[in-house]
């Protein structure tokens, strides 16, 4: 069967219905489209600045200023650099195809589970749309006990679970009120964090050229003793190999669910045709340059068996004192930085558990106009939020006061743990659907039309899914040397495939769905003529000012 004509893709796109409120009796409801009915509208409340900082805010977290240094002292710093490098070459693919789709339908209610199913099966995007609401809602429980714990390095005085209630009461007003708030709030956030990663860059450079209070220029004198590389697990070509691979995978860590979060709030911004294809592009060489530059930095400032290091990574602390940009200060005789930092770190982990409740209220959402989630969980208020998946995913948040006992934090840490390969699984899956994508519209004879086209494709798209199906297997690896088993270890590391097959094989039983919907079927037109009509007079009008200037190109 070839290509349909002009004229039948024009009968097409009359033929489609407007969208209706799901019906669990009807199977064409599984196809995956968004069903709206009363109450159930969105708004478009986030402007192009809050879009912008959204997209980069929830990649800076704790994953760099703390995380970091425990993969350092594990592998050093040549595969730390190599490891933060290749992990943004994959993000910067995943990026680009999340903006190709998302900018071709940014229709109220999508999401990156949504997009998954229409364009792959319904089973697939079920599973897939839990596995991300799961992880979202983990991830703010794990952020909201990052920050408390952040704020005992000040006083230990009042017990972690104060910190952790108003901060989770603060989260939850942010979100339920109405999405300018929310964006409003993750604004500021990420404005402050990039500002204070810029600074930390630039010091770290002073410390190279030995511009601190000491005078002792660095260099890369860490690089030599006690060297680029620290051995993991076996000696010589080997264990250097392992190294850039370990940091590879812990890489992804600090990387996973941030370029979601542009999808995810695609339904809720303004021009989302301008929008989102500029925080798409504006997106990748932030990452290269906060995280490049970053572990670089802390590489040539921090020696991976620095007393204080190995101390922080033995301890498991996760405030100012486990920071390598700390440890650089204080190694170069700076006092008084470290309050600021740990400042930081503590807004990082608060403005991440913002982002993830967003996220996870969203996908909720997003599953319910779909059919895959009851219909209370699309309801929203005047202000177009949906509280009712607002409060549920804040709820599972409250998960975060199993850490105020010992035997619950270690129930808690495998809740958290298994999250991350969780998001690699997400990965793959969105590579597959923009494939099928690609071949729907080349297929309509649309593929040249796309309002916004990103490079190397499709083989940047065949890159993510060979190099994160790697990741997703080899995750474990280490639990496979002699001596290095664990029952625990080996379920944190591969529990969270067997839970997506559960829910996928579970669902494709109960609802019989076909194993991938044909090229042929796959719908791309409903939604495409509200969103041309949305956007066909949109358009950046010119600065009318310096100040304006400065904000267009910085943002």
């Amino acid at each position: 069967m070839g290509a349909p004509s002009l004229k039948d893709l024009e009968e097409a796109k009359t033929e489609v219905k407007s969208p209706e409120v799901y019906d669990y009796e009807d199977p064409q409801a599984l196809k995956g489209e968004i069903h709206e009915g009363p109450n159930t509208d969105t708004q478009r409340g986030l402007s192009s600045r809050q879009l912008q900082l959204i997209a980069i805010g929830g990649c800076i977290g704790t994953g760099l200023f703390v995380g970091s240094g425990s993969t350092l002292s594990t592998v050093g710093p040549a595969p730390l650099f190599m490891g933060y490098f290749a992990m943004s070459s994959v993000v910067w693919f995943v990026m680009n195809v999340l903006g190709e789709m998302t900018t071709y339908l940014p229709i109220k209610g999508i999401s990156v589970p949504y997009i998954i199913g229409r364009y792959t099966e319904p089973s697939i995007g079920f599973a897939a749309g839990y596995n991300y609401w799961y992880s979202f809602a983990m991830l703010l429980a794990s952020e909201v006990t990052a920050a408390g714990i952040i704020i005992q390095y000040w006083t230990t005085s009042i017990n972690v679970g104060v910190w952790i209630t108003i901060i989770l009461l603060v989260i939850l007003l942010l979100n339920i009120v109405a999405v300018s708030w929310y964006g409003e709030a993750e604004f500021w956030f990420a404005t402050l964090k990039i500002l204070a990663i810029i600074g930390l860059i630039i010091l770290g450079i002073v410390l190279f050229f030995g511009g601190g209070p000491n005078h002792d220029r660095l260099g890369f004198r860490y690089w030599d003793n006690p060297g680029a590389f620290n051995p993991y697990l076996v000696a010589g070509s080997t264990g250097r190999f392992l190294d850039f691979w370990t940091a590879f995978i812990k890489s992804g860590f600090s990387f996973i669910f941030s370029p979601e979060l542009i999808t995810t709030a695609a339904g809720e911004v303004e021009a989302p045709r301008r929008n989102i294809p500029k925080a798409t592009n504006r997106f990748i060489y932030r990452v290269f340059t906060f995280y490049i530059l970053g572990t670089l930095v802390i590489g040539v400032t921090v020696a991976y068996n620095d007393p204080h290091l190995m101390s922080a990574v033995a301890s498991g602390s996760s405030t100012a004192s486990a920071s390598p940009f700390v440890i650089a200060i204080q190694n170069a005789g700076i006092s008084g930085l470290n309050h600021v930092v740990n400042a930081v770190i503590l807004i990082s982990a608060w403005s991440s558990g913002n982002a993830w409740l967003f996220a996870g209220s969203r996908t909720l959402y997003s599953l319910a106009c779909g059919g895959h989630a009851p219909k209370i969980f699309s309801r929203c208020n005047r202000n177009g939020v949906p509280y009712y998946a607002v409060l549920i995913t804040w709820v599972v948040g409250l998960l975060s006061f199993l850490n105020l006992s010992d035997s619950g934090a270690n129930v808690f840490y495998w809740f958290t743990n298994i999250t991350t390969v969780g998001g690699f699984i997400n990965w793959v899956l969105v590579g597959i659907a923009y494939l099928r994508f690609r071949k729907a519209m080349n297929y309509h004879g649309l593929l040249d039309s796309l309002p916004f086209k990103t490079p190397l494709q499709p083989y940047g798209t065949y890159y993510v899914i060979i190099i994160v199906t790697l990741l997703t297997i080899t995750n474990g690896y280490a639990i496979f040397f002699p001596g290095q088993f664990t029952a625990a270890g080996f379920l944190v590391s591969y529990i969270v495939v067997a839970i997506f097959l559960a829910l996928y094989v579970g669902h494709k039983i109960w609802y019989r769905t076909p194993w991938l919907t044909k090229v042929s079927e796959i719908d791309v037109f409903t939604g495409k003529e509200e969103i041309d009509r949305l956007c066909e007079n949109d358009f950046e009008r010119e600065p009318r000012n310096w100040l304006e200037r400065v904000w267009w190109w910085v943002a």
